[in-house]
């Protein structure tokens, strides 16, 4: 049996919608998802204050890991509107103070970056997720070391250690800097691209009902390694189980992950990635309204999509001028993101139009009477009460 040892952030987590408010971090994440995976020692391994000494080890203690804290002066805490929304940090990233080093030495070594401190690691197997939006950095710069590694990072991640824009180069480039057997580039609702010494295979995004996305990168990264690292499945099956990990994690925000029979034989059907221009439907005439309508808009363009904001592309007007360049907007249209908080007659009237055109519908639809939505859920919109899932729907539904 094979040791596993995860090394990282433990953080206090809040979430205002779906309401989340717990001590997980990226390794106190990874321990419970991979605690289904694992058949020898588990051992967490982070910084930890006084202050969440009781939750941390509460926090190993029910995965059946062991505890190894090294004292920090501080907590980290991560804020969140919604799972997609830029957090609030406490204490701001540039305040927090560093510790010295962690040392960390075992079989199978995760490896992921902190805020407050780094982790030198020798191990036989390494697993690498930089974790960082806040300048990543290479697996050896701090002097780590291991004879097989693995790198899974996102986009972001490795246009940020690389300069290309370009995935494939970005992860050879990467591969080649850092000795790396396989490096594994998280490409949002593009699955995921493996890289290894003779090309590159594709791991597919798998569909889920709702879409719950805090944390979701600590599974993947977590279920990846317990499989590659530990269980010595090949590195694209294994990235591909960790895929429809996330799946499961994203469906029901519950750990572990399940057994890998379990995961091979998951419904979740695989995504063609789609593109196209969705419309963005719903009132702005306050500044929650407001709020909501701009969120939508960047989170929507975040995932790749083409957006039409009235809004943005046309503003406030005389009915003579707006409602015929709505209207032009709607027809150019892929599918329809209606934000139905408050039945706002315009974004009913956009909805009814974009139905008869057979344009498909994603609704947000919260705090809203079922009756008061029958017409929209007879006549095939899709309804979701969950902000996240609803732009995730929105994207899934463009065309491959």
């Amino acid at each position: 049996m094979t040791d596993v040892t995860v090394v990282g952030g433990v953080y206090l987590e809040r979430c205002v919608q779906p309401l989340w408010d717990a001590v997980y971090g990226s390794a106190g994440r990874a321990i419970h998802a991979i605690r289904s995976l694992t058949e020898g020692k588990l051992t967490l391994v982070a910084y930890v204050p006084e202050t969440l000494a009781g939750a941390a080890k509460y926090l190993a203690d029910t995965a059946g890991a062991e505890l190894k804290a090294v004292a920090a002066n501080e907590y980290v805490s991560f804020d969140y509107i919604h799972p997609l929304a830029r957090p609030a940090i406490q204490p701001v990233p540039s305040k927090i103070a560093q510790n010295p080093p962690i040392r960390v030495e075992g079989d199978v070594v995760l490896r992921y970056g902190m805020l407050e401190g780094d982790a030198i690691v020798d191990a036989d197997v390494a697993v690498y997720d930089p974790q960082s939006a806040y300048g990543p950095q290479f697996f050896g710069a701090n002097g780590s070391q291991a004879r097989r590694l693995a790198i899974v990072l996102n986009r972001a991640e490795a246009h940020a250690l690389t300069g290309e824009n370009e995935p494939f180069e970005a992860a050879k480039a990467i591969r080649s800097r850092e000795g790396a057997e396989v490096v594994v580039l998280k490409m949002g609702g593009k699955g995921a691209m493996v890289v290894d010494q003779h090309g590159h295979s594709q791991v597919p995004l798998y569909r889920t009902e709702r879409v719950f996305k805090l944390g979701s990168g600590d599974v993947f990264s977590a279920t990846f390694a317990a499989l590659w690292g530990a269980r010595g499945l090949g590195h694209v099956e294994a990235a591909d189980l960790a895929s429809r990990a996330t799946a499961a994690y994203c469906s029901s925000r519950s750990l572990p992950v399940p057994q890998i029979d379990a995961l091979r034989a998951s419904s979740f059907a695989p995504l063609t990635p789609g593109s196209g221009l969705i419309y963005l439907a719903g009132p702005f005439f306050d500044l929650g309204q407001r709020w909501l309508v701009d969120e939508a808009r960047a989170t929507l363009k975040n995932l790749g999509a083409e957006v039409f904001s009235p809004v943005h592309e046309v503003g406030p007007g005389p009915a003579s001028i707006v409602a015929p360049e709505d209207i032009a907007g709607l027809e150019r249209s892929d599918v329809v993101f209606a934000i139905l908080n408050g039945m706002d007659p315009g974004t009913i009237f956009e909805v009814g139009y974009a139905i008869k055109k057979g344009i498909p519908v994603v609704a947000l639809a919260q705090n809203i009477k079922e009756e008061d939505l029958k017409m929209f859920a007879g006549t095939g919109c899709d309804i979701s009460d969950d902000f996240v899932s609803a732009a995730y729907r929105a994207i899934w539904k463009l065309p491959a």
